[in-house]
Formats: C-alpha cells, structure tokens, sequence
C-alpha cells in the first residue's frame, strides 16, 4: 500500500465524468459536478493540463497554516472507461502518493445521494475505476456518490448516460455540496473523520 504520513504532500481529486456538453447533466457524470464546485469554491477556473489529458486546478484546501492541505482537482478528458491514463499522468507530474488520490464517483448499488467513502477495494463494474485500478493499482480513495438502480429492465449503461430525474434534480445541488464537502473533510482531517461524519 502506498501511504504516506508527509502532511507536504499533495493530493489528487479526480471526479470521473465524461467530456461535452452531451454528457454534462447525467448520473455517470457526478464526479464531475462535485469537481466543479470544489474548484468554485477556490475561485479558479479548470485549465488544460499540459502533460495529461485532463482539465485541472491547483490550490489549497482547509484552514491557512499548518492544516492547509495542497489539492490539484482534475477533470479526465479522455472519457470514462479510460480515466486511469489521465489519472495515472496527474499523479506522477504532482508527485501524488497513490494514497492522496481520491476518485469522485457515481455508484449504482447506494441509493440516491448517500455517499460512502473508502480506501482501495474493488471497482464494482465500474469502468472508470477498473481503469483506474489498472494503471495504479487500487489503494486510493473512493468517495462513492449513489445514483441507485436503474428502474424496471433499463439498461445499467442507458441508466448512467440519462441525466437525473427531475425529482432527484431538485436534490441534487444539496446532495453535490455534501459530497464536495466530504472530499475536504477527507482531504484536511482524514478518512476515519470523513466516514464518521459523511457515511450516511
């Protein structure tokens, strides 16, 4: 496992999504809107990446001083089923141990809105982190933002690529915030506080 204790060292948040408008509203791209909001809150604008194939902002996180953690948000433009590339490029370019990397993912098998955060595990068929998992191996954090089932006989994939139902719409802007501030709390204080306060 790679862990690290250099309270220095930056971290990775990668919300996993897919580029273009098309895709913007749709379950499979939460990670994304969490992101989002992250980089709203620290006034900053995602850029291309030189080196990656992603979208990226740089800044810190937590109270100024000592508690102040630096964060690289990223955007993987490579499309979901191969996000461990962009990834993978980010974490060496910042010098990100694996165990600073955070992934901000939909998960069908949580209900809507409830968040669970872990440390390494499976992928659960979802293909951004088994792409993920491929290129780095798979102790990095998850922050699992649920999206439930798909209804009646829907295709898993249709379910995902449909943007949120209405009624979850009027939600949604509640629930992002929530996980956005669970990636912080991960972030400045550490997985067994962001569980305790965010694993609902």
């Amino acid at each position: 496992m790679d862990v690290t204790t250099d309270a220095a060292a930056p971290w990775l948040v990668a919300g996993l999504g897919n580029p273009g408008p098309g895709y913007a509203g749709n379950r499979h791209n939460v990670g994304f809107m969490v992101v989002d909001l992250l980089a709203e809150r620290l006034g900053a604008r995602f850029k291309r990446h030189g080196r990656a194939q992603a979208q990226v902002v740089e800044g810190r996180v937590g109270p100024a001083g000592p508690l102040s953690r630096r964060v690289v948000l990223a955007k993987p433009m490579s499309y979901m089923n191969l996000s461990g590339g962009p990834v993978t490029a980010l974490r060496d370019f910042y010098r990100v141990p694996t165990a600073h990397v955070v992934a901000v993912h939909d998960e069908l098998d949580i209900d809507f809105g409830v968040l669970r955060l872990k440390l390494g595990g499976g992928d659960n068929g979802h293909n951004g982190l088994k792409s993920m998992s491929k290129a780095m191996g798979a102790e990095y954090h998850r922050v699992r933002f649920g999206i439930g089932r798909p209804p009646g006989r829907m295709p898993v994939a249709d379910f995902v690529l449909k943007d949120f139902a209405s009624v979850e719409r009027k939600e949604l802007d509640y629930f992002v915030d929530r996980a956005a501030d669970a990636v912080e709390c991960l972030v400045v204080e550490g997985l067994e506080r962001a569980q305790g306060t965010y694993n609902s």
